[in-house]
């Protein structure tokens, strides 16, 4: 599994909005300068989120965007997800139920399943909070 871009600058994106949550609404232009992220590329990650009721839009000169819930509320697997679809490492995962005509007789489909769970173990237990706290945490130890 390789986690694409959309889906790397999605969580980015929404750990800036975390980082600079005030209560004002912050500016994509000022998310792209401190990601380093194009923001036309950023329009089109937040229109998804949006859409989504991840963040909420303000319109206006003030405007910008902010999350619509607490940062502990956002695993990175809801991020991830929903930028990248699934994160079942193969096809035969991907939906509820496995349709594949070998299940009965593939002795691989149990390792997929342990690393399928194995994944959803870490990205679906660390949140938007833990990132912003480990973000706190690095800038503690920068030694200067």
């Amino acid at each position: 599994m390789k986690i694409s871009t959309k889906g790397r600058y999605a969580l980015r994106l929404m750990l800036d909005l975390a980082l600079n949550n005030t209560g004002e609404p912050v500016r994509i232009k000022e998310i792209s300068t401190r990601q380093e992220i194009s923001e036309k590329y950023l329009e089109q990650i937040i229109s998804v989120l949006n859409k989504a009721g991840y963040v909420k839009s303000v319109r206006g000169p003030q405007g910008g965007y902010l999350l619509t819930r607490e940062p502990s509320q956002y695993t990175v697997g809801m991020i991830l997800r929903l930028t990248e679809g699934s994160l079942a490492p193969v096809a035969c995962l991907d939906g509820e139920v496995n349709t594949c005509e070998r299940q009965d007789r593939c002795v691989t489909l149990r390792l997929w399943k342990m690393i399928d769970s194995a994944v959803s173990g870490v990205v679906d237990k660390v949140t938007l909070a833990d990132l912003v706290d480990w973000q706190s945490a690095m800038v503690d130890n920068y030694v200067i």
